[in-house]
């Protein structure tokens, strides 16, 4: 394989986007990213920069967005590869939970379509964890990849739209012939390199601003960007990842208390804002009814969250680090950068 082969990068300005980029091209890949905005390409490569990419010449930026047919097959034109990483997030939905679904399962499937009208070997899509773990209250089991969200339930609009555009991306593969990995990351943290980060890492600026002076009592597993992205790379090159789906995860399950805990623990007057104190699941539930932004979480209290990484060690020989690392480089990296 040619490392000089172009690689299609969609959503290029967002937290996860930035970090595979910056993997593409200190590996000596050629990269074309879409943004929504063409106008953000130097606020892009400054963040590529703080990430540690130094060599611009393999760039390229393009306009395109989920909700329109424009340039995306201009987009897709000569790439081997497309990595489709662009999705509405929580931090970006509309209003109406019908039109994020629908603008996910849209948006997937015109980066499909671009794809296999240009030739591309193979796509590889960023789902989610909440394309596998939602709406499962009673599920002892450690969650794998042979797992998906149960639709008949009462979703968030966000898991809906990542579980309903993954499925549209494997019926497209299966119908049309073309190569489809995806990757499914849980809470993503690691390295803030600008102001679009994930809204997993919001998390650890709301503890460390003090705006979360209660937490709630949920565990959740956690990855770094930095892994998340490696493991797209290797979903995008090994024959084997052709056909499957990979959970990007550390393998450890925390509690908001123990991410507190770590804050505390590392980062001393920095972090004396951090609360410990737990609120009852009966409070955030009645909340929820109020507050948007709770309705999520609320959700998954009392589930079983805790997902298994061993598909992509033993198949792709994926090793994350260690959850502590990802959230201490989390924080490191927002105080660096004046967020909190």
């Amino acid at each position: 394989m040619s490392k000089s082969d172009l690689v299609l990068v969609t959503g290029g300005s967002g937290f996860i986007a930035t970090h595979i980029i910056v993997k593409l091209l200190n590996q000596g890949y050629r990269v074309r990213a879409t943004l929504r905005t063409i106008s953000r390409q130097d606020e892009v490569v400054s963040m590529l920069t703080k990430g540690g990419a130094r060599d611009f010449s393999n760039l390229e930026f393009i306009h395109a967005e989920l909700t329109s047919d424009e340039n995306w097959t201009e987009a897709a034109k000569g790439a081997k590869f497309v990595i489709n990483v662009a999705s509405p997030t929580p931090a970006t939905r509309p209003d109406d939970g019908d039109a994020m679904v629908k603008m996910a399962v849209d948006g997937a499937t015109r980066v499909m379509k671009a794809a296999k009208s240009s030739g591309t070997k193979r796509v590889v899509l960023t789902s989610a964890s909440g394309a596998v773990i939602a709406g499962h209250k009673h599920h002892p089991e450690i969650f794998t990849e042979e797992d998906w969200t149960d639709l008949s339930s009462n979703l968030d609009p966000y898991q809906r739209s990542k579980t309903m555009a993954e499925q549209a991306s494997w019926e497209f593969s299966r119908k049309e012939g073309i190569e489809l990995s995806a990757v499914n990351p849980v809470a993503v943290m690691g390295p803030v390199l600008g102001k679009d980060f994930s809204h997993s890492n919001q998390i650890i600026r709301l503890m460390l601003t003090g705006k979360m002076p209660f937490l709630l009592r949920m565990n959740f597993d956690f990855v770094d960007a930095r892994d998340v992205a490696d493991l797209h790379l290797l979903a995008m090159t090994s024959p084997q990842a052709a056909g499957e789906r990979f959970l990007a995860t550390s393998g450890q399950n925390i509690s908001y208390k123990d991410m507190a805990e770590i804050l505390r623990r590392n980062f001393g007057e920095a972090a004396k804002r951090v609360s410990a104190r737990e609120v009852p699941d009966a409070l955030v539930k009645a909340l929820a009814i109020f507050k948007k932004d709770m309705r999520m979480p609320a959700k998954f209290l009392g589930q079983n969250t805790a997902c298994s990484n061993a598909k992509a060690r033993n198949m792709l020989g994926w090793q994350p680090r260690p959850v502590e690392e990802a959230i201490l480089a989390t924080a490191k990296s927002m105080i660096e950068l004046g967020l909190v």
